[in-house]
């Protein structure tokens, strides 16, 4: 049966609920119609986008009667720029649709029809969280600015005065880079043409300790004074740390091999007491206050007596197996970025922590060969990206059989997968799950999830 509605058919639409990813849902005579920046209760008109046999994709074009949790978003760059998407939804919708939207996974997906689930922890705070933020560079009449993405574009940047999600600093930092540009005459790289050369501009912070790496990424060739950078950046008493990396490739990409053009390699962070070091590309959880948290809630799900053997999967820099190394007999954590490795080293050495180990490796092709030198792990911290745990890591996981699995995840929907294969084929149970804010105003939302494995 054809889908009743065609492309560019304008509609008026009542949304119900938000769907994973942020759309709107409505219904059209029992047709399904996902609309993006339609909210909970509004009454919009909207464009359709695209048609499927099952649904259909629109945009509102004009809100109608806006629905009880619509309220008024304070940057003014909203909804053009393509970084936030709820700003205009009541905070307290915004997590409660979250939350919910972890529950339909785990029973959608994972077949739990009760699923074990906590209420969500909110972000501490709503604005001014990040601790990273990556801008892309583009050419404006009177030269290059700063910004990011428009709402749904690749190719168009939107230039961004003041960013709501990082702070003060990290704002006059930016656009004090796009002055630097602009007094330079350089020319901002362009993703169609492939032409140009300024492309990124990376600003990671330290929330605890106050101190700032800035990484630049150009096209090849050094075609600045370098400096004259530095001495722009060091006006800002809390940059420590100044990087240039060369991208010759079509892709948009800011992991790349950096030189050091001022200052120290890496900035330092503060987590749960811990110093971390953090190197350009190393990854760290973007909201610093919530990560805290998180690795709280990890630790707690861990249930260590200091007797235990951990292993900490997709380690990154090795913040939650480092707290959790205080109160375990052993921590080995794997992670495919030797930059985040040799970070998690660093950082247990900055600790005095003897008790952890970290190597570089594939997760799913070095379990086998950690279980064999470090023997049957007590419980298992796994912390994968959104794919959730690729098939061969899962199996090796499943067989391995550690009485306890701790996984922190940002997709719900890979952490239902996942979680229901554990289930089926290795006899693990979910028994405890607690959904956390880490990026108001986006539709990501993490979970921590607790599974035992039944031993017949």
């Amino acid at each position: 049966m054809a889908a009743p509605v065609q492309m560019d058919q304008e509609l008026e639409l009542t949304i119900d609920r938000l769907a994973f990813g942020g759309n709107g849902v409505a219904r059209l005579n029992g047709f399904v119609v996902f609309v993006r920046r339609g909210l909970p209760g509004d009454r919009v008109r909207a464009r359709v986008t695209k048609v499927q046999r099952r649904h259909a994709e629109a945009l509102a074009t004009e809100v109608l009667e806006p629905g009880p949790q619509r309220v008024d978003a304070p940057c003014a760059h909203y909804p053009a720029c393509g970084g936030c998407r709820f700003q205009d939804l009541a905070y307290e919708a915004q997590v409660a649709a979250k939350e919910e939207q972890v529950a339909d996974a785990l029973r959608r997906i994972g077949g739990i029809q009760e699923p074990p689930l906590e209420p969500i922890l909110p972000s501490d705070d709503v604005f001014h969280y990040r601790n990273k933020l990556e801008y892309s560079f583009t050419q404006l009449e009177d030269g290059p600015s700063l910004g990011f993405h428009k709402a749904g574009r690749w190719d168009e940047v939107l230039e961004v005065e003041k960013c709501w999600l990082t702070t003060d600093v990290g704002n006059a930092i930016r656009n004090a880079v796009r002055d630097w540009a602009r007094e330079e005459r350089l020319v901002a790289y362009d993703q169609s043409e492939q032409t140009g050369y300024l492309r990124h501009l990376v600003v990671r912070e330290g929330r605890n300790t106050g101190q700032v790496l800035v990484l630049l990424v150009t096209a090849a060739g050094e075609k600045f004074e370098t400096g004259h950078f530095v001495d722009v950046l060091r006006r800002f008493p809390e940059v420590r740390s100044i990087h240039w990396s060369q991208n010759d490739s079509p892709a948009e990409v800011t992991n790349l091999p950096t030189t050091l053009l001022w200052g120290q390699d890496a900035i330092e962070e503060e987590l749960c007491g811990l110093r971390c070091r953090v190197r350009p590309n190393a990854f760290l959880q973007t909201n610093t206050a919530m990560a805290e948290r998180l690795y709280g809630l990890a630790r707690d799900f861990a249930g260590l007596t200091g007797r235990e053997t951990v292993y900490d999967l997709y380690c990154g820099i090795g913040t939650i197996g480092l707290v959790l190394a205080r109160d375990a007999l052993t921590v080995w954590g794997i992670e495919i970025s030797e930059e985040s490795v040799a970070c998690a080293l660093e950082n247990a050495d900055l600790n005095g922590i003897t008790n952890a180990a970290f190597f570089a490796g594939n997760v799913g092709q070095s379990l086998e060969e950690l279980h064999e030198r470090s023997g049957d792990p007590d419980v298992v911290v796994v912390d994968p990206p959104r794919a959730g745990l690729a098939g061969k890591a899962l199996r090796r996981l499943g067989r391995i059989g550690a009485p306890r699995i701790v996984y922190v995840s940002c997709n719900p929907t890979t952490l239902a997968s996942d979680v229901k294969q554990l289930g089926a084929d290795f006899g693990y149970e979910l028994v405890r799950a607690k959904p956390v804010d880490m990026f108001p105003h986006t539709p990501h939302v993490e979970t921590v999830a607790l599974l035992l494995r039944h031993v017949d």
